[in-house]
């Protein structure tokens, strides 16, 4: 890592609303936490934006030499229908409806969210705990948090109390709201709530005879409130204070506001230096949601099943699409704009392939200034040193393409110095730092063919558990004319290319 590119790196801080140089804690070394996903139900396509937006970080982290300790969470317990902690713990409530034990539930979501992650190509976090496998050390820090005052004990539950730790702390400070301000958009108690104040949080709550996922704790048994499990899991493999908290901008009012207030009163200390969120995601111009009926899972916009497409598109082509939009910025999806990704990611990589016939030539047929490899090189690095500028990156990556396509039509030369660097350009800021693959290429038992092998799989065998015997033979029957067979055996579905 050259001490100049490392300097230049600028991010944007949601606790300061501005750009600021990134300067680790502990160079090189860098923490990095991410909320990862709640695996009661299919990973959403806001999940995924913000997986592959900090893959694309943690990828470009490392690439700078950066030496990263990724910790991405598994949330499967303790949340809880409402925002104030009311209603059914969603975990319990897909196992009833499943039939199903609770942590089966946990590992059968667990095992999608992975799968779609390495459809996407994301790299693996370094690490990945779960909210069940650290319940003692979220014992202990609320433990400290009462001890500390900033915590009260009802009946069994354990509430943070906000009014309380905003005497001495900014509550509001990521979303730069003063406290009567949220205070005002915050609903009366009513006299039914035993919480002391509006905005007061479960550390731990209470235990009902029926909770399914319940353990023992200092006030009964009972289980961990949402926000208190990333503050946990954070200080065991990241320490007091990290480098980067990253998650989606939905965090940041409630999740994202609770684990600072959690860990300041616990540990006396911030517990992240930076504070990244990616924004959302809208469909025609209209957020995307359940309610609205205009939100699709991965799987759907895969295979393409879902009235708002026209047609599937790849993986690739997808996550491309994301990279076209810088993650700080609302991206827009219709059909209109993923068929354009589609064109620029497959134009992206022919001119990969031509790229590896051109020869060099002894000596420039043109003035050396009107290719400067070293020049777009440096454009490259400035546009991901802007906080992750993957659009203006892309750009500068099409600069190449057209030197490629010039130099093989034999309108440009370049030397054999500057065509090595061009490869070694284009080859590690497309696959190494935006985290694409070539999906033009045969890629037989690779962990992205099998990935979505399984995945095309599993929505046949759901579609055959529902008797749709027409969308099952279809399945069949295109895998068969690409040249993919399929067999149903008694231990399972075996394929073959």
């Amino acid at each position: 890592m050259s001490n100049e590119k490392e300097k230049k790196l600028v991010i944007y801080n949601t606790l300061s609303r501005t750009k600021e140089p990134f300067e680790p804690l502990h160079p090189p070394f860098v923490g990095m936490y991410v909320c990862g996903p709640t695996v009661y139900n299919d990973v959403h396509l806001g999940n995924c934006r913000t997986f592959i937006s900090f893959d694309m970080i943690y990828r470009y982290l490392l690439y700078l030499g950066y030496k990263v300790r990724y910790v991405r969470n598994i949330t499967d317990a303790g949340h809880l229908e409402g925002d104030r902690d009311e209603g059914d713990d969603k975990f319990a409530k897909r196992a009833r409806l499943e039939q199903m034990e609770p942590m089966e539930v946990v590992q059968k979501y667990t095992i999608g969210f992975h799968n779609v992650m390495a459809l996407f190509n994301t790299l693996p976090p370094n690490i990945e705990p779960t909210a069940t496998g650290h319940i003692i050390e979220q014992i202990e820090m609320i433990k400290k948090i009462l001890a500390e005052g900033f915590a009260y004990e009802v009946d069994g539950s354990v509430y943070f109390d906000v009014e309380k730790y905003s005497k001495e702390h900014d509550y509001g400070q990521l979303t730069n709201r003063k406290l009567e301000d949220l205070l005002e958009g915050t609903r009366e108690l009513g006299g039914q709530d035993e919480k002391h104040g509006r905005l007061d949080f479960a550390l731990w709550i209470k235990a009902k005879p029926e909770t399914l996922m319940q353990w023992p704790s200092p006030w009964g048994w009972g289980f961990p409130g949402w926000h208190i499990e990333c503050s946990a899991m954070s200080t065991q493999y990241l320490g007091t204070t990290f480098d980067i908290h990253g998650g989606g901008m939905d965090l940041q009012a409630t999740h994202h506001t609770n684990e600072i207030a959690q860990s300041n009163a616990c540990n006396h200390t911030a517990p992240a230096k930076y504070w990244m969120h990616t924004n959302m995601l809208t469909v025609n111009g209209a957020r995307m949601s359940k309610t609205a009926g205009n939100g699709f899972l991965p799987k759907e916009l895969f295979t393409g099943d879902h009235p708002l497409l026209e047609k599937g598109y790849s993986p690739m082509t997808v996550r491309f699409f994301m990279a076209q939009s810088h993650y700080r910025s609302t991206l827009d999806f219709s059909n209109e704009a993923l068929q354009a990704a589609e064109k620029g990611y497959k134009k992206l990589m022919e001119s990969l392939s031509v790229l590896e016939k051109l020869s060099p030539s002894a000596s420039s047929s043109i003035p050396s200034s009107s290719v400067d490899i070293t020049a777009l090189e440096e454009k490259c690095y400035e546009a991901m040193n802007d906080d992750f500028n993957s659009p203006m990156l892309i750009a500068h990556l099409f600069e190449g393409v057209r030197i490629i396509n010039s130099v093989n039509d034999g309108k440009e030369s370049l030397t054999t110095g500057d065509l090595e660097a061009l490869k070694k350009l284009m080859h590690d800021f497309i696959f190494e730092v935006l985290g694409l693959c070539d999906e033009t290429k045969s890629m037989g038992g690779s962990d992205v063919i099998e990935g979505l092998m399984n995945l095309i799989i599993d929505i046949r065998k759901i579609a055959r558990e529902n008797k749709d015997w027409n969308t099952s033979d279809k399945i069949r029957d295109e895998l068969k004319a690409v040249g993919v067979e399929i067999k149903d055996t008694r231990d399972g579905v075996e394929w073959r290319i």
